[in-house]
């Protein structure tokens, strides 16, 4: 069974929110409650998968420290760096 929209959203929301590390809580989460929303169905797949990335390597990659990998390569990891850079 496949989970709504609805419910995908509410759950990124909060595994953004409480990561473990402060640093990627705060990031991810003020991401997550600007652009969550309008993230389209194939999108939110993307980021429920940069999600699952430990937060010690997804913040390496955000702040240049690590290359990422081709598969996060992607719009959402552009949107996530751009928001990190200006938010």
């Amino acid at each position: 069974m496949s989970l709504s929209i609805a419910v995908r959203r509410r759950r990124l929301l909060h595994r953004s929110r409480y990561r473990g590390c402060k640093e990627a809580d705060l990031i991810l989460g003020r991401f997550a409650d600007q652009y969550v929303k309008r993230l389209d169905p194939e999108q939110l797949a993307r980021y429920e998968r940069l999600i699952e990335v430990d937060d010690h390597l997804l913040l390496a990659w955000l702040l240049g420290r690590a290359e990422v990998p081709a598969e996060h390569r992607h719009d959402v990891f552009e949107l996530l760096q751009t928001f990190r850079l200006h938010g």
